[in-house]
C-alpha cells in the first residue's frame, strides 16, 4: 500500500488549535502529514499562510475555519480534501468546494458522544426528579421529605422517552437507553431503517412521552418544530430536553408552559444561544439550564482531534474516509 505524507494546513481559530492540537495529537499529525502545527490559518487572506495554502493538499479544520470560497480555492490549486475536527461543515464548506470535487470528512460522530451522554443523564435525572428533590432538600434541611406524596409515580421504570430525530446523536441516545427498562419512541420523517424502537408521528410522540428529547437539525423547515400546539400535547409533568438548537423550540410558548408549572425542561441550547439577563428561564424552578455544554469541551476535544487524524491517515493511505460527507446530505444535516 502506498502511503504519502500529504501537505496539510491547519485552519481554525488559534485558541481552538491550542486546545485541540495537544501533545499526542501533534505527534500523530506530524508523523502522518507534512504539516507545521504552529501555523494556523484563521484568515485565508493572511500573507503569512499564503505559501502553505498554495501547497496544501489537505486542510485540517475545526471551529471558526473561514469559508473555503472560490477565491480561496484559486489560491489553493493543489487542495483535494478537508478533514474537519468538529461537527457541522456547513459553515466553511461552500458550493465551490463541491464543484472542485473536494473530499470532505467530519468528526460529527465523535461530537455526538458527549451530547448523547449528557442527554442520557438528563433523561434519568428527569425521571427521578433529581433537580426538584435536590432543591427541596436544600430548602428543608433536616426534614424527611414525603417524596412519593410530592411526586407520585416518579422514577424511571417503564417511563416513555420520545426521541425527535434519528440523527447521529439521536441514534446514539437510543443505543445508550437500551439497558434501561424504558419505552423509547422515535419520530423522523427520513428514517427508513429499523432502530429497534417504535417509530411514530411527531404529534403522537408528544402525546405519549413522559420525556421528549430533541435531536433534529436546525433547518428552515424545523424552526419551532416544538410548537405551542405540540407542547400542549405533552402530559402534565412531562419534561422537554433540548441539546440540539434553540430555534427548534418556540421558546415563548415553552416559557408560558413552564411558568404555569405544567412542564419541566432541561435546556442546553436556547434562542439566542446566550440568554439575556432578564430571561425567566434563569429563575424558573422547573428548568435545568446549562450554557451549551453538552458538546465536546475540555478533554473531550481530543476525541474530535483523534478522529480527524484517523481520517487524515486514511487519506494518506489512499483509503476512503470512514466519516465522509456528501453534498446531497447537507439538506438534512445539522
Amino acid at each position: 500500500m502506498t502511503v504519502s505524507r500529504p501537505k496539510t494546513l491547519l485552519a481554525m481559530a488559534p485558541h481552538i488549535a491550542d486546545r485541540l492540537i495537544t501533545g499526542p495529537v501533534r505527534e500523530r499529525l506530524v508523523a502522518i502529514a507534512d504539516v507545521d502545527p504552529g501555523l494556523v490559518a484563521a484568515d485565508f487572506a493572511d500573507p503569512a499562510v499564503a505559501g502553505a495554502l498554495a501547497e496544501a493538499e489537505v486542510l485540517y479544520t475545526s471551529w471558526w475555519c473561514p469559508p473555503i470560497t472560490a477565491e480561496v480555492l484559486a489560491a489553493a490549486p493543489r487542495l483535494r480534501a478537508v478533514v474537519h475536527a468538529a461537527g457541522s461543515v456547513k459553515h466553511h464548506i461552500t458550493e465551490a468546494c463541491w464543484e472542485r470535487g473536494l473530499l470532505v470528512s467530519s468528526a460529527a460522530v465523535a461530537n455526538a458522544e458527549p451530547v448523547a451522554e449528557y442527554t442520557l443523564a438528563a433523561i434519568l435525572f428527569a425521571g427521578k426528579r433529581v433537580v426538584d428533590i435536590a432543591r427541596l432538600y436544600r430548602e428543608h434541611p433536616g426534614t424527611r421529605l414525603d417524596l412519593d406524596a410530592m411526586f407520585p409515580g416518579f422514577g424511571n421504570y417503564r417511563r416513555t422517552v420520545g426521541i425527535i430525530g434519528a440523527s447521529k446523536i439521536g441514534r446514539r441516545v437510543i443505543e445508550l437507553l437500551r439497558p434501561f427498562e424504558l419505552e423509547v419512541l422515535v419520530a423522523d420523517p427520513y428514517l427508513t431503517d429499523d432502530l429497534g424502537v417504535q417509530k411514530v408521528e411527531l404529534d403522537e410522540l408528544f402525546e405519549r412521552s413522559d420525556i421528549v428529547s430533541v435531536h433534529a437539525p436546525a433547518l428552515p423547515e424545523t424552526r419551532h418544530l416544538v410548537s405551542a400546539a405540540r407542547l400542549a400535547l405533552m402530559r402534565d409533568g412531562a419534561t422537554l430536553i433540548n441539546t440540539a438548537r434553540g430555534a427548534l423550540v418556540d421558546q415563548d410558548a415553552l416559557i408560558a408552559e413552564l411558568a404555569s408549572g405544567r412542564l419541566y425542561a432541561v435546556l442546553d441550547v436556547t434562542e439566542p444561544d446566550v440568554l439575556p439577563a432578564g430571561s425567566p428561564l434563569y429563575d424558573l424552578p422547573n428548568v435545568l439550564l446549562t450554557p451549551h455544554i453538552a458538546g465536546s469541551l475540555g478533554g473531550e476535544l481530543a476525541r474530535l482531534a483523534d478522529l480527524a487524524v484517523d481520517e487524515l491517515a486514511r487519506y494518506a493511505q489512499g483509503l476512503p474516509f470512514a466519516h465522509g460527507v456528501a453534498a446531497e446530505e447537507l439538506a438534512t444535516l445539522a
